[in-house]
């Protein structure tokens, strides 16, 4: 089961970020997923899943924008070591 959510966006915002509706969705989406996994929220697989991209990409993405893979703690380490 899908489940959607309704955003208000202004005309102006997708002019100014030079995109239609559907990119913006997407954008959306993408930004959230990455926020997400970066606070805790959710799992980088997780994450992944959402966005429909394999979860080394999403991670290469996600570091891109200063998420950190590892807090270097132990049980961090094991959990990453246990899906590879």
């Amino acid at each position: 089961m899908k489940n959607a959510i309704s955003i208000e966006c202004p005309v102006e915002l997708l002019l100014s970020l030079h995109i239609n509706i559907e990119d913006f969705g997407e954008l959306v989406k993408i930004q959230s997923a990455i926020s997400l996994f970066k606070e805790g929220k959710i799992s980088s697989g997780l994450a992944a899943q959402w966005i429909n991209i394999p979860r080394i990409t999403f991670l290469f993405k996600a570091m891109a924008v200063g998420a950190v893979l590892l807090e270097d703690s132990q049980d961090d380490f094991n959990r990453e070591m246990s899906l590879l």
